[in-house]
């Protein structure tokens, strides 16, 4: 595979190590064999720093600084000297700052502090772009996951879809009557049906749903592409993120099973309705957006022809049912979880943890995946860990 556009040679990371050390000047390594008068107070201008992952790549990684180690509540430490003045910049348990002397003095110091490492960060962006590029190419990182968040939404959705619908199926046949009585006296009755306004309401919501659905499938796919061991590396996540719809599934899941191709057929068709209904400005379910007269009376003209054979056309394929269709959306749902993937659920969707790349690899997640007791007892000792690092327990 091509390496990342982004890669830097290292010709090119020493210019930027120069550009950056000018950037942040007078700011500097502090010595070790100088003797500093030392603050252990929290700057108020220590909470206007960056990120503390540039913070961090900016002077240890790039700069060189001099940096401790892990302590109590404490993940890094890095000593700097500024017109002869000590502090420390350090990442704890209650977030980056500039501890220094608790003067005004010490806070002005933290002001100049944090005001040459924004340009330092600034000057050194390229190098941050290489040290992304280079942890997908190896693979040393963790995938997000939203699975949680973007399946409530489809939830939350569909639960609207389903009672705006039963609201307008309990009120059909109602009608509405209102009189007003015009200034020359005439009496004008107006006539409304609810059912009708709440039909409409039920089908944008509806809508809405089965795109929450296809948002959250297009994310939970490569979770479980991962975790199945059928991508194992930062280049191929990327990739399958990038594929369709229907490779994510080909991919996490497979077509082997007459059920799930059954299922996946007919939300391949859901999706193609939905997708040029939307993006063609919703002229019409069929897709259509013309009229032409003729002596048969007006006739539609179909925008997006399901073949894509043509760019117009009178042939219509079937509308788009939105309960239909999120019928089709829960029976997927329900044979996405089952079988050897029921331990996915647990650590995707129950859990909500990230996915560890390296873990795809080393055969930690294979292990884990044998069954829901493995799943179980696995996500107990990595929840442990994390909130262990979260409350920088080492």
């Amino acid at each position: 595979m091509a390496q990342p556009k982004t890669k830097l040679s290292a010709v090119e990371i020493e210019v930027l190590r120069e550009r950056a050390s000018k950037a942040i000047a007078p700011l500097k390594p502090a010595e070790r064999t100088h003797l500093y008068e030392l603050g252990t107070t929290r700057t108020k201008a220590g909470y206007k720093l960056p990120a503390y992952y540039l913070v961090y790549f900016l002077l240890v990684e790039l700069l060189k600084f001099g940096h401790g180690g892990r302590g109590e509540k404490v993940a890094w430490t890095i000593p700097v000297e500024y017109d002869g003045n000590f502090a420390l910049i350090s990442h704890r348990k209650l977030g980056l700052g500039i501890f220094a002397k608790a003067t005004a003095e010490g806070e002005l110091v933290a002001e100049h502090i944090v005001k040459a490492i924004a340009r330092g960060v600034k000057a050194a962006n390229p190098f941050f772009d290489h040290l992304a590029a280079e942890a997908v190419h190896r693979s040393k990182l963790n995938v997000r996951n939203n699975s949680t968040w973007l399946f409530s939404r489809y939830e939350y959705l569909r639960s609207q879809f389903r009672e705006k619908s039963a609201s307008a199926e309990g009120r059909k046949g109602e009608v509405e009557k209102t009189e007003e009585v015009l200034p020359d006296g005439t009496k004008v009755v107006s006539s409304s049906f609810p059912a009708f306004a709440l039909r409409q309401e039920a089908g944008w919501l509806g809508i809405a749903a089965i795109d929450a659905f296809f948002s959250w499938t297009e994310h939970v796919l490569i979770h479980l592409a991962i975790l199945q061991g059928n991508v194992k590396t930062g280049d191929a996540v990327a990739n399958l993120a990038a594929a369709e719809w229907s490779e994510k599934v080909k991919t996490a899941i497979g077509l082997g099973d007459a059920k799930v191709k059954s299922l996946f057929d007919e939300l391949l068709t859901v999706r193609r309705q939905v997708r040029n209904y939307m993006a063609h400005g919703a002229f019409g379910k069929h897709g259509e957006a013309f009229q032409f007269h003729s002596s048969a009376g007006a006739v539609p003209v179909n925008l997006t022809d399901p073949d894509g054979s043509d760019k117009f056309s009178m042939w219509f394929g079937p509308t788009f049912d939105e309960a239909g269709a999120i019928e089709t959306a829960e029976s997927f749902i329900e044979k996405l979880w089952e079988g050897d993937r029921a331990p996915a659920k647990l650590y995707l969707q129950e859990a909500a943890l990230p996915i560890i790349l390296t873990y795809a690899s080393d055969g930690t997640y294979d292990n884990a995946m044998a069954s829901v007791e493995d799943m179980e007892a696995f996500i107990e000792g990595l929840t442990h860990e994390m909130d262990n690092a979260a409350n920088m327990d080492w």
